[in-house]
């Protein structure tokens, strides 16, 4: 059996005056007074788990902004964090604190952390937070008919994609565990903040959200210290504030997910979330069959939609990271339907197996494909245009 999980994650800094700068360390605040000249920032990282995403690169053209930035490893991966401004020191800082606390609360393997109890007894009071995700994980599983389903974490326990200890399930385990993937089963009572499982061997798993909700917060950080520039990208789920500092928009490179050493193009971007789901992302092969983490709550086997990436482009991180497991889980047809009937709240890049890289309308223009990409396609409110490049 041979197994990949992306969970590296490399930066490279590429500066053009190195001497200004000084050395970046690991897991410490760089605070820098003076000014800084042309420096490139590329930021390349790779995702976990059941939440979702994709490596990504950012560029950073600073000019002559105070600046900090921290790197930590939370939530099973490693993150990067960095602010434009007067304050920016304070805001890393308590955006690191942040992580650190939500990584606590959330996590399904601490035993101290409130979902790890909830799942060991079936329910029990819950925090603020965990209300908030609750709340939001329901909302997507019915707007999405179950694509996004946060009982899943019992199949991919079974799965082996939680511990790294992969197997293919029998079909007669599956069936066993199946009905515990099932929202419906989730009382939720808002009012009290209290949640109970109606099934025994229920479990939940808020991976699919929780770095999308996470970045959210840190852009609420950031503006609460009148940071106006700044980026957090939490395992690939990069999410950004205002524009850079010499006033053009971000440019967020997605993976490709045929060539992990390449990108599929950059999208410029401001104050949104750009999240990508992928399975090659963390997969194993057995007896010559490749088996991605993506499952599909319906059947509790890899989903096989013929998407291979789905990049989510919004305002709301939490949505986007809900959103580019469910429409990798649809499928092209019922994620550009699905896109049609929500366009004010996302924008989509859906990737085929045919290497066909399918764009929605309102980000079109923003988005810079690789040369390597043969076909393109802008879907539209209406219809979808397609062009084809020649030689392809």
């Amino acid at each position: 059996m041979t197994q990949k999980n992306s969970n590296a994650r490399m930066i490279q800094l590429e500066i053009a005056n190195i001497d200004l700068l000084g050395r970046i360390k690991k897991g410490q605040v760089n605070f820098m007074k003076k000014k800084i000249t042309a420096i490139l920032m590329v930021i390349l990282i790779g995702i976990m788990a059941a939440g979702c995403g994709q490596q990504q690169k950012t560029e950073q053209t600073e000019g002559t902004e105070e600046s900090a930035s921290q790197d930590i490893f939370a939530m099973d991966t490693y993150m990067s964090v960095t602010a434009y401004g007067a304050d920016a020191e304070s805001a890393v800082s308590d955006a690191i604190a942040e992580i650190e606390r939500l990584d606590a609360l959330l996590s399904t393997g601490e035993t101290d952390s409130e979902i790890y109890k909830l799942n060991q007894n079936g329910g029990g009071s819950i925090s603020e937070d965990t209300s908030y995700l609750l709340e939001r994980a329901l909302e997507i599983w019915k707007s999405t008919d179950g694509c996004f389903e946060i009982g899943i974490y019992p199949l991919m326990q079974e799965w082996g994609f939680t511990d790294g200890n992969y197997k293919v399930p029998d079909k007669e385990t599956l069936q066993k565990l199946l009905p515990l993937a099932d929202s419906s089963k989730i009382d939720f009572n808002e009012k009290d903040q209290t949640v109970s499982f109606e099934q025994d061997g229920m479990e939940i798993d808020f991976g699919g959200i929780a770095k999308g909700y996470t970045s959210g917060r840190i852009m609420d950080i950031f503006r609460e210290h009148g940071i106006t520039s700044g980026m957090v990208s939490l395992g690939g789920n990069v999410q950004v504030l205002g524009i850079k500092t010499d006033g053009s928009q971000w440019r967020v490179a997605v993976q490709n997910p045929e060539d992990t050493e390449n990108y599929l193009g950059v999208l410029e971007t401001q104050d949104r979330a750009v999240i990508t789901s992928g399975g090659y992302e963390r997969y194993f092969e057995q007896n010559g069959k490749t088996y991605q983490h993506i499952l599909d709550p319906k059947t509790g086997y890899p989903a096989d939609s013929g998407l291979i990436s789905v990049t989510i482009v919004s305002a709301d991180g939490t949505l986007a990271d809900g959103l580019s497991t469910s429409l990798f889980v649809m499928g092209k047809e019922k994620a550009v339907a699905y896109w049609r009937a929500h366009s004010e709240e996302f924008d989509a890049i859906l990737v085929e197996k045919d290497g066909t890289v399918s764009v929605t309308e309102n980000i079109a223009d923003q988005f810079t494909p690789d040369d390597a990409v043969k076909k393109t396609e802008i879907i539209t409110k209406h219809s979808s245009r397609t062009h084809v490049r020649p030689g392809a």
